[in-house]
């Protein structure tokens, strides 16, 4: 007897978006700084601080096949790579990330910043339906972020990536008064704050010392950063504050997730006083927030410790050990034993819900 296919929603997949692209949307008169800006990032990466000379190779961090394919340049190609495999919507992210990048533009950021989200609403527009893009939200002027939220939301977005730690940006941290309008305008909006892994500056000292092949260690350690960013949602009463702001943690490996929250609950109980927080961390996490994976039997397995509704499953194209192609196959072999209904959950209802697809 056939099976219906099941209906697959990507929580996290990748796109290129190129400096071309930005500079087509942007008056020329700005080209200019913007190419300035793009090479003092690119200096700055390959200086002391960061890379000093080191070099990770595309194999390292790209599915090779993957990032070969159209799909990964062209939103028509990509439409038809989904079809493919039965995907109905990605969660799209730009690998180019202009959040870390704008502040070396210089005074007409503003419209760099507007012109690269232009960029990415161009990519999405074949089908914004199927092709979630998600913004990006530069943090430098508050009331700038707010329009920007306020002006996406009338391109029809439902999700926009912010920094995960703005004090390596210069900004103050999230408990700062300045972004209360800011959580308030993403809650009147509806629109998911995305937080996507990235790399911690203090990570590339354990780049540069790392002394493996293919930078093993280094590779390893970026995912645990991202409880710093749970924790000042959570500690410092930024989901008390804003019941209605929704938070994904894209790509932190939910391997370690259940038992930290299980530790941040308990240490509620100790001598800890966290001011305005009324409930247990576990219970913002499973109201408030959510938490992508790609190949995790561990994190499968331990579902119902941070929640079933709280997983989204992704493809990750063309990220290492992604869901592409054969997508329905993996899903088979990664949720063997598992209960239909929750498959049914974490490969598409969680998603759609958070989202807002039918």
């Amino acid at each position: 007897m056939e099976t219906t296919p099941r209906r697959l929603f990507s929580a996290d997949s990748h796109c290129v978006i190129t400096s071309d692209q930005v500079k087509a949307n942007l008056a020329s008169g700005l080209h200019d700084a913007w190419d300035a800006g793009m090479a003092k990032h690119e200096a700055m990466m390959a200086g002391p601080d960061f890379m000093d000379g080191g070099r990770l190779e595309l194999e390292d961090f790209v599915d090779l096949e993957a990032a070969s394919h159209p799909g990964y340049f062209d939103s028509k190609a990509r439409l038809e790579a989904m079809d493919a495999d039965g995907v109905e919507c990605e969660v799209m992210y730009s690998e180019f990330d202009f959040t870390s990048k704008v502040y070396h533009v210089g005074e007409k950021w503003k419209e760099c910043a507007t012109a690269y989200n232009d960029t990415l609403h161009d990519f999405a527009s074949i089908d914004p339906k199927r092709i979630l893009i998600t913004y990006q939200l530069p943090l430098i002027e508050i009331d700038y972020a707010v329009s920007e939220i306020i002006r996406l939301a009338g391109l029809g977005a439902r999700s926009i990536q912010i920094p995960n730690f703005p004090s390596e940006l210069g900004m103050p941290d999230y408990h700062d008064a300045r972004y209360e309008k800011m959580w308030s305008a993403f809650e009147e909006t509806g629109i998911v704050v995305a937080n996507h892994l990235t790399l911690k500056t203090s990570l590339w000292d354990t780049f540069r010392r790392d002394p493996t092949p293919q930078k093993g260690i280094f590779t390893a350690m970026p995912g645990f950063a991202i409880g710093e960013t749970l924790c000042w949602y959570i500690l410092t009463g930024i989901l008390e504050r804003h019941p209605r702001l929704r938070v994904v943690f894209v790509e932190p490996g939910l391997f370690w997730l259940a038992g930290f929250i299980k530790y941040l609950d308990s240490r509620m109980h100790h001598h800890y006083d966290f001011p305005g927080v009324k409930e247990l961390p576990s219970t913002y996490f499973r109201r408030q927030m959510a938490a992508t994976f790609v190949h995790e039997p561990e994190g499968v397995e331990l579902r119902h410790e941070y929640g079933v509704e709280n997983v989204l499953w992704s493809t990750d194209f063309p990220h290492p050990v992604c869901n592409w192609p054969n997508a329905a196959e993996k899903i088979e072999k990664q949720f063997a034993g598992v209960p239909e209904d929750e498959v049914h959950k974490i490969t598409w209802q969680n998603g759609a819900r958070m989202y807002g697809i039918e």
